[in-house]
């Protein structure tokens, strides 16, 4: 993977989910019932979660919908996670939450404020509280386990 070429085809691989600035860009242009359609097709890009991986130990505590998040390690140290919801909507926010963190070195992501990338977004005005009470716990959990690994 010496060669830039090369390391961007290896990325393509990996992260299937689009930059959350690119999200962004087109979140803005929408008006809201257009805005739950593109967080439904959003968390349609996350990779499909085996079930077995949906325990307890992989449960975000805090959301009104089931919601599983599972960190793996990628060979060259960066973090990939999966993860999963019952709840269409509330599996877009996952995958925008993601979408701050996916495939980045655990010490990326320990210092991230995916909160503060999340601001634009205006998740709670957009979305009732009880789509978005979870999130905070989210980002809690993945950063914590982004310190577990470095």
């Amino acid at each position: 993977m010496g060669d830039a070429a090369g390391e961007s085809d290896y990325l393509a691989r990996v992260t299937t989910l689009p930059r959350l600035p690119d999200v962004l860009d087109d979140y803005e242009l929408l008006d809201s019932e257009e805005r739950y359609r593109l967080l439904i097709d959003l968390g349609r890009t996350l990779e499909p979660m085996p079930d077995a991986l949906k325990t307890d130990a992989t449960k975000v505590r805090g959301c009104s919908a089931s919601v599983w998040v599972y960190p793996t390690r990628l060979d060259d140290g960066r973090l990939h996670f999966l993860a999963d919801s019952n709840a269409a909507i509330t599996k877009g926010i996952v995958a925008l939450v993601l979408s701050a963190v996916q495939d980045r070195t655990p010490e990326e992501i320990a210092t991230t404020d995916i909160a503060q990338q999340l601001a634009p977004f205006e998740l709670s005005r957009q979305l009732s509280s009880n789509r978005t009470q979870g999130v905070p716990n989210m980002i809690a959990l993945i950063q914590d386990t982004a310190k577990r690994y470095r």
